[in-house]
């Protein structure tokens, strides 16, 4: 961590630590300012639920269409139902005798590739 940026946070923290402070004395103060900043906050907090709750939709939306796709990519090995009073996906796979040799090498690979990359990231980190 760079010493100019521990500075400028911890200057940052003072400052707001010494904004709040004169807040609270304002608002125990003037019972007209205090109602002025509740309402704001209030307001402000349902606006950021708002617009929370909307980007969370569309996120849900997103990873539900690259959830089909991804499914819609293995149509040879699922098969997928859909409950529509539920709303739960379930998920059935067909018996994996025939195509347990080559799930197995194809383990052995990725495992194999893994630990390579373990060995370069620990002599990257070194």
């Amino acid at each position: 961590m760079n010493v100019d940026n521990l500075t400028q946070l911890l200057q940052t923290g003072f400052r707001v630590t010494l904004g709040a402070t004169s807040s609270l004395l304002e608002m125990l103060q003037d019972t007209q300012k205090r109602n002025e900043n509740l309402e704001k906050i209030q307001s402000e907090l349902s606006q950021l639920a708002e617009e929370l709750a909307a980007k969370g939709e569309v996120t849900e939306h997103e990873a539900r269409k690259f959830l089909d796709s991804l499914i819609a990519q293995q149509s040879g090995g699922f098969s997928r139902t859909t409950e529509t009073a539920s709303s739960s996906i379930q998920v059935k796979t067909p018996d994996t005798s025939s195509s347990d040799s080559s799930s197995v090498t194809e383990i052995q690979d990725l495992t194999q590739e893994i630990a390579a990359l373990r060995t370069e990231l620990e002599n990257l980190k070194d």
